[in-house]
């Protein structure tokens, strides 16, 4: 049993790589890589065969395929660049329909390897020796499986509110199943047991916000986010944050960050 593997499909440029469904953009002078995933441009099947029809196309197994390649090529080829910064963009709804269809078929064979696939990818970001920040902006959609890339980075910021003379909807995350189990780092915890080790009894009071469009001051107050600056500060902060760890040494800093990652058993 199985599904075709179609290849990758992937361009090259000196700054810019666009694959799919990522694209990641290099910063030499401040060492930074922005990678920005898309959501799914059409809502996902919902039911396995729907998957099965889809095969390497459905988005889970397709984004993480390109998102693994991005981090190898980064690993690889862009040694000088410390810093990692996640966005996305797109319909969060498509993102949570996506999750749901894993969450709902989760015994079926072909879900459960692409779940596993899923798991080790982000993996790969928690054992990446690298800086990484999240901004979840106006558009964003960082919502259950692409929530993992909140709760992986050594800082987010959310921004509160909206951006002056913008009518984007304001920045919101959503919590699904997928973040509490299916995605284990390798120290065997979700990243939410993780990041209350110290009171594990929140993460069953976060499961309460499950479905829940969480902005940015309630997503702070929960834990979520690092920090939750609004329009007036956001710019200064987040460049702040980058061009401070553009001033280290890449495998310093990031090599210190990368092994605070892994508390717990």
């Amino acid at each position: 049993r199985g599904i075709e593997l179609t290849p990758l499909n992937r361009a090259i440029e000196d700054s810019h790589i666009a694959y799919d469904t990522l694209t990641v953009d290099i910063d030499r002078e401040h060492a930074t890589a922005t990678i920005t995933i898309s959501a799914p441009a059409k809502m996902p099947p919902a039911d396995v065969s729907g998957v099965e029809a889809q095969g390497s196309k459905f988005w889970p197994f397709a984004m993480c395929r390109d998102l693994e390649d991005a981090i190898m090529e980064l690993r690889v080829n862009e040694q000088a660049i410390g810093t990692w910064v996640f966005k996305t963009e797109g319909n969060s709804e498509n993102v949570e329909a996506a999750d749901k269809v894993l969450l709902e078929n989760a015994d079926h064979w072909l879900i459960r390897e692409i779940t596993l696939f899923m798991k080790r990818t982000f993996k790969r970001i928690d054992v990446s020796s690298r800086s990484i920040i999240t901004l979840i902006e106006p558009g964003s959609c960082f919502t259950g499986t692409l929530l993992e890339l909140v709760l992986a980075a050594d800082r987010s910021y959310m921004l509160d509110g909206t951006f002056e003379g913008s009518n984007a909807p304001e920045a919101k995350v959503v919590l699904t199943e997928m973040n509490f189990g299916p995605l284990e780092m390798p120290n065997g915890l979700s990243r939410l047991a993780h990041r209350f080790l110290n009171d594990p009894s929140q993460v069953d009071n976060i499961k309460s916000e499950i479905g829940e469009n969480i902005v940015a001051l309630d997503a702070e107050e929960l834990g979520l986010v690092t920090f939750a600056p609004d329009d007036i500060d956001w710019e200064d902060e987040v460049r702040i944050a980058i061009e401070e760890r553009a001033s280290f040494s890449p495998d310093a800093l990031t090599g210190m960050e990368a092994s605070l990652r892994f508390a717990g058993p």
